[in-house]
């Protein structure tokens, strides 16, 4: 698999997410993410963030370009 559906990534692209901190449930902000192939599933892709491997799927919120994810952000979370 090459693109993620509902996004046209490829590998080695620059994406944006809206990341939640795990230990902090009430804090999120945007942040850049390398597309990757999955280490252990080659043919997956997958997001590259704070060294760890997210697998692409329907639950995470991906954007091409850093503003249309801080529009997103404040939609859902307010003034930045």
């Amino acid at each position: 698999m090459d693109s993620f559906p509902h996004l046209d990534v490829s590998v080695g692209d620059i994406v944006y997410v809206i990341y939640r901190n795990p230990h902090v449930q009430d804090a999120a902000n945007v942040q850049e993410a390398a597309v990757v192939r999955h280490p252990e599933h080659p043919d997956q892709l997958a997001l590259f963030l704070y060294e760890t491997y997210y697998p692409l799927s329907d639950e995470l919120a991906v954007y091409k370009n850093e503003e249309e994810a801080y529009n997103a952000f404040q939609y859902y979370f307010g003034d930045i």
